[in-house]
């Protein structure tokens, strides 16, 4: 199929070898077509889940993605991610030409999502309670992987088997319209099966535990208690985000190590000699946090002094090490960003583990972790090491991959992954002194894969810390709360 049958919406089914598949398919055709004809009797019923679900997959979606739906019903889901460009696959026809009269700005074309080839790839894929209802999961997972770039992202939704009966009961009393019979799947299932087919989950969550519109009671319920455990095992829906497996990159690329240095003049001029070229090139970005020592003056005369050294030096606009890191991103030429603190408690020597392990394929988002191997006797005090112990097992929680160390200085993505996430801040907005939350929020929310690596934590030999035990702890503690209402219960 070309683009330009794309465009035109020129519908294309491909049939299926198997007569039973064809059977089942056509059982399914008939059903939601006769349900979308129907559906003014059964829609207020469903209106409220669908509404929710919107909501997640809105949270989940940044606006103006390639998005493909496939299983689009009547393109409401679609519609309400709000794509640049966006194409519905639906086995209905009905539905089909339902969704085209309600969203002309978006194109739909009736197809079977086993064998469906657009010749075009997304950014994201969305599967909502399609997957216990296709002949052949792995197959379905398989073909949409045609239409994947390596950072295309599939969403789905799964229907929970634990409702079954009230299902039944609601069937029987006429409340919901008779459904055909489905996949019995887990999470752990569908999580298989996209392995099989290459993909790799990145997070899982369960949403929907009062399924029912009821004014403060659904929200309590939907928002807060279905996240929290024991009520998680009765959600009425899991959702799984996951990627293509990832692929070990050939091409070298330019990195930008960028180093905040606020009264760090002692540690200067081995910062210059200990940073290893690394890709095709490494570039050294300074920027100078308004120091009471001389950490500027040393700069200058070590660019001087080294004039085959690519390095550029900037002086922070505002405060703090969150302001410095933005800045240094801003100006960075290099497609691999690089945070190195200058007090270099992270060996500098370190850094082509975080090139080695990004340019695998493994992380988009390669976050250093001080909290494995013993530490110099100096390096942390006992209360940061507990603090960063429980914020580690906190923020797991919060943000759905793991987590084991929030304030390792040394954090590693691609300059695009950094430009969506600072395209998108106004999500979360101004909010992170540290630097480290704006990223890992920002990752989270945008589902890269975010990867621990751990190092050996070194104790200073210049200077005094900047973090403030107390003080900061009271900050990590409001930015948990920012990331429970703006992360995890939404």
């Amino acid at each position: 199929m070309t683009r330009h049958d794309l465009l035109n919406d020129t519908p294309s089914l491909k049939v299926s070898g198997s007569q039973k598949q064809r059977d089942y398919n056509e059982n399914r055709r008939r059903y939601w077509d006769e349900f979308c004809r129907e559906s003014s009797g059964w829609q207020p019923l469903r209106a409220f889940y669908q509404e929710r679900l919107a909501e997640i997959y809105r949270f989940l979606i940044p606006p103006g993605m390639r998005v493909l739906e496939v299983g689009c019903s009547r393109g409401d889901l679609l519609a309400a991610v709000r794509p640049s460009y966006g194409v519905g696959v639906d086995l209905s026809p009905v539905m089909i030409a339902a969704a085209k009269a309600q969203h002309p700005e978006l194109h739909f074309m009736e197809g079977d999502a086993h064998t469906i080839d657009l010749g075009a790839e997304f950014d994201y894929i969305i599967c909502s309670d399609l997957v216990n209802d296709v002949w052949d999961v792995e197959t379905l997972f398989k073909n949409l992987a045609r239409h994947c770039l390596p950072s295309t992202r599939i969403i789905l939704n799964t229907y929970s088997r634990v409702w079954e009966l009230p299902r039944r009961l609601a069937e029987k009393l006429g409340l919901v319209k008779k459904t055909l019979t489905q996949n019995w799947l887990m999470a752990s299932d569908v999580e298989n099966l996209l392995y099989l087919a290459d993909f790799e989950m990145i997070r899982l969550g369960r949403e929907i535990l009062w399924p029912v519109p009821t004014p403060l009671v659904s929200t309590f319920f939907n928002k807060f208690v279905v996240k929290l455990w024991p009520f998680d095992l009765f959600a009425l829906t899991s959702i799984l985000v996951a990627r293509p497996m990832p692929k070990q990159g050939s091409e070298k690329v330019k990195v930008s190590v960028v180093v905040p240095a606020r009264n760090e003049a002692g540690n200067i001029p081995a910062i210059f000699d200990r940073v290893p070229e690394m890709g095709s090139g490494t570039e050294l970005i300074f920027v100078e946090g308004n120091s009471t020592d001389n950490t500027l003056e040393v700069i200058k005369s070590e660019m001087a002094r080294r004039p085959g050294v690519d390095a550029r030096l900037y002086q922070q606009p505002g405060k703090g090490k969150g302001d410095a890191v933005r800045t240094g991103f801003q100006q960075a030429t290099g497609e691999l960003l690089m945070i190195l603190d200058a007090d270099m408690t992270v060996p500098p020597e370190d850094l082509p583990r975080f090139y080695e392990a990004w340019q695998s394929g493994k992380a988009d988002f390669v976050n250093g972790v001080r909290l494995v191997y013993p530490m110099e006797n100096r390096a942390m005090r006992f209360f940061n090491l507990l603090g960063n112990r429980f914020f580690s097992l906190l923020f797991t929680w919060l943000l759905n991959q793991n987590i084991q160390d929030t304030l390792c200085g040394t954090k590693v993505l691609s300059k695009r992954n950094y430009e969506l996430i600072a395209a998108n801040r106004s999500y979360f907005g101004e909010f992170d002194p540290f630097g480290d939350f704006d990223l890992l929020f920002g990752a989270a929310k945008h589902n890269l894969k975010i990867v621990d690596l751990p190092i050996r934590y070194a104790e200073r030999t210049y200077g005094d810390t900047n973090i403030q035990r107390w003080r900061h702890g009271v900050i990590l503690l409001r930015m948990a709360f920012l990331a429970m209402r703006r992360i995890k219960f939404v």
